[in-house]
């Protein structure tokens, strides 16, 4: 069985293409990561993430139970649990990953060849910032935050297998889909 990473600055839009991928029939699994951020009110525990405390978070840490995790701003861990994987592959799916930049280069260190690494990035820095805006989901203090880490998130995108430049969604999402067709043919 193989992974599909894909890794993006905030608001570059690697969920949207990921559920793009996820429509396709392919056999494909999402795997749901562990974070300790609050809940938004779409979102839904076991299903959009694992929510957790920081205290269950460090548990889970200390008992190896990540395959890898990150804290990716101050308070606010990520992680992907290692019976995640174990559970997507009993049912004879591939694992796809919406991850942070930094998780999803562990990912791909992890998993070797078996691994498709997709950075997704924003045509411009003014695109990210109005899309981050337009989203509505942070304030002006944390969108600032988002911006500075994915000016230094997108110095890691040549350590990715692909980089897919979201301007136009049906171009990404046809690139994307074709890149994950190939990989899972093989």
């Amino acid at each position: 069985m193989k992974v599909i990473i894909f890794s993006a600055p905030s608001g570059a839009g690697k969920t949207t293409l990921v559920r793009h991928i996820l429509q396709s029939g392919l056999p494909l699994a999402f795997s749901i990561s562990a974070c300790t951020r609050n809940m938004r009110m779409c979102e839904k525990h076991g299903s959009d993430y694992y929510f957790m405390t920081v205290p269950e978070f460090k548990n889970h840490i200390a008992q190896g139970d990540f395959v890898e995790w990150e804290e990716v701003y101050e308070g606010s861990y990520y992680g992907t649990l290692r019976s995640e994987i174990d559970r997507i592959w009993a049912t004879g799916c591939h694992v796809l990953f919406d991850v942070d930049v930094m998780g999803g280069l562990k990912l791909k260190e992890q998993f070797g060849n078996k691994a498709l690494a997709i950075f997704v990035k924003t045509p411009s820095v003014n695109e990210l910032e109005r899309r981050l805006i337009n989203r509505s989901t942070d304030s002006a203090e944390i969108i600032q935050k988002r911006m500075a880490k994915a000016e230094y998130e997108t110095e890691f995108a040549p350590q990715f297998d692909h980089i897919v430049v979201n301007d136009c969604l049906e171009t990404a999402q046809k690139e994307t889909m074709e890149l994950v067709e190939k990989f899972i043919s093989h």
